[in-house]
């Protein structure tokens, strides 16, 4: 078995900063790639970033996020990180972590993460 736990979500206003971790226990070898998803209200899970286990090979970014998120890994400690970089509305979601091993996916629990727009002002004169 492989367990995740994600930390560090909360709210934050547009352009914005967070920086999520996924701390991996239990049967750890043999893990293929490490990873965050997300799911937003009525949109399915989709992939944000992932690096492969070990920290060899490309680490691979949807679209959407590239030039703004980087995800790392502490192999000593045993954590994958995303730093996530002038967050804007649409980023906000439930991020999950993920592991694959073996042909099998993980999931962590989630954490949430808001993203506040950066508001309009708005005048009333009589």
């Amino acid at each position: 078995q492989v367990h995740l736990a994600e930390s560090g979500g909360g709210s934050v206003q547009a352009g914005g900063s967070l920086r999520l971790s996924c701390a991996v226990s239990g049967t750890t070898i043999r893990i293929g790639a490490v990873g965050w998803y997300r799911q937003s209200d009525g949109k399915e899970r989709e992939l944000v970033a992932a690096i492969p286990a070990g920290g060899g090979g490309e680490r691979n970014y949807a679209d959407f996020v590239k030039g703004r998120f980087t995800i790392s890994g502490d192999y000593a400690r045993e954590t994958v990180t995303l730093q996530m970089n002038n967050l804007q509305p649409e980023d906000t979601g439930v991020y999950y972590c993920n592991a694959k091993r073996r042909g099998r996916d993980y999931w962590g629990r989630g954490t949430e993460v808001t993203v506040w727009g950066r508001g309009t002002e708005v005048t009333v004169s009589s």
